[in-house]
């Protein structure tokens, strides 16, 4: 998409042979005196400039659930250095015997819980800066999508690879937002100064392989869930770019979004049917969900689980 010679902004799909942007020709005839000087003009504001839809942000907003979950936790719980397993399952954790029996929800309820301060703070830290930028180039509703399909996706990897293991924690979303920044400025979707831009990709490139690292090297790291998280921002972040780059093609965005849940929801059932668990949907106790075979780490961490039926 061709981007206004003046000032960087993406020109209307369709726009062959124009340079330049409807606001710089506006502002340009009001410099040579072609426009009464009572005449309104336009302001459009440039795209890497927060929009401020009101006082509280989305990612404030997923930030208080994560917290108040958080806080919960540690009520119930009574610590906040590591909560117990149990704990964290009765909350919603990604637990493959009862996820994979039925409890599908906990693909994404698990995305907003974590398993002590350590691993809440450096993943809080973390969505808070790569969230606003996000939220501040995609609009709000996308975002918030964008957010959800990658910790569905990250979650559904962790299951997939781990069937008898309990996953928590936000950084497969987290790392989701980064994997769709990383294709949306790469196809060119939004208008960023070629400085910024180039600064942000590789910020956005060192958080992911140093995390990535970080994951193979320390044990406990749930790479499958961050792999996950990331193929899915990748993946989303470049449908949008190609299909629906502008704010305004709403439809054609969520046409996107179905596609991506529809293929989830296609991984979801080849999963179960992989492992031959019956595909249903349903609450499910313990003793009904013990014989899927291996254990996966959390998030964060990985904790040998022997939980039983109550």
């Amino acid at each position: 998409m061709a981007n206004c010679i003046r000032c960087g902004r993406q020109l209307p799909g369709f726009s062959f042979g124009k340079k330049i942007c409807q606001w710089c020709r506006q502002h340009e005839a009001y410099q040579r005196g072609e426009v009464p000087d009572d005449a309104p003009q336009t302001v459009m504001p440039t795209p890497w400039v927060r929009r401020r839809e009101s006082t509280i942000g989305l990612t404030q907003i997923i930030f208080g659930i994560n917290a108040a979950v958080f806080l919960g936790m540690a009520l119930s719980s009574g610590t906040v250095l590591d909560f117990p397993w149990e704990e964290a399952i009765r909350w919603g954790a990604n637990y493959g015997p009862l996820t994979l029996n039925g409890e599908w929800w906990r693909l994404l309820t698990n995305v907003f819980i974590h398993q002590g301060i350590i691993h809440f703070a450096f993943n809080m830290w973390c969505l808070w800066n790569l969230g606003q930028l996000c939220e501040s180039l995609y609009g709000r509703w996308t975002y918030a999508a964008i957010y959800l399909t990658c910790g569905l996706g990250a979650s559904l990897a962790s299951v997939a690879w781990h069937p008898n293991g309990s996953s928590v924690g936000a950084s497969g979303a987290i790392f989701g937002l980064a994997g769709a920044l990383i294709t949306a400025l790469k196809l060119g979707e939004f208008s960023v100064p070629r400085s910024a831009l180039s600064g942000t990709l590789r910020s956005l490139g060192a958080f992911v392989v140093y995390n990535l690292i970080f994951g193979f090297v320390l044990p406990g790291v749930d790479n499958t869930a961050h792999i996950g998280g990331l193929i899915t921002g990748l993946i989303v972040g470049a449908l949008i770019a190609l299909i629906a780059p502008q704010q305004d093609q709403a439809p054609r965005r969520i046409v996107v979004f179905l596609v991506m849940i529809l293929a989830l929801a296609g991984g979801a059932i080849g999963t179960a049917y992989h492992y031959g668990v019956p595909l249903r949907l349903g609450r499910v106790n313990y003793e009904r969900s013990a014989n899927v075979p291996e254990r996966a780490p959390t998030h964060s961490a990985i904790h040998d689980l022997s939980v039983h039926a109550d």
